[in-house]
């Protein structure tokens, strides 16, 4: 019998403790790791020849996210490039990689 004094005091609102304060959340540790700041960290060591930099970057997303990473690096490298030597993105993708240029084609009919 003693328990329902105690479960009507429950349901009661006048019978209610109030809640004490709740205490701010400690702050989370950010999770993960910056997929973009891995692939710029992977293609600088790359580029300075430093394997073992390179390797803890790419150890640090999977290599899923670290492609798609790099993928964007060289996208806005090459845009930022191309505006300043005032060419288009094809050409200087192809200058830096020491290809030639491109002849235009012909339309099939010209033949």
């Amino acid at each position: 019998m003693a328990r329902i004094p105690e479960t009507l005091r429950r349901l009661l609102p006048s019978a209610r403790r109030a809640p004490e304060p709740a205490l701010p959340a400690p702050p989370r540790p950010r999770q993960g790791h910056n997929l973009f700041e891995a692939a710029a960290d992977y293609v600088a060591a790359c580029a300075e020849n430093d394997a073992a930099r390179a390797e803890e970057a790419a150890g640090r997303v999977s290599p899923g996210m670290l492609s798609f990473g790099v993928n964007e690096l060289a996208c806005r490298a090459l845009l930022a490039l191309a505006r300043e030597r005032d060419e288009t993105p094809s050409a200087v993708a192809r200058s830096l990689l020491g290809l030639r240029d491109q002849q235009p084609r012909r339309p099939a009919g010209d033949a």
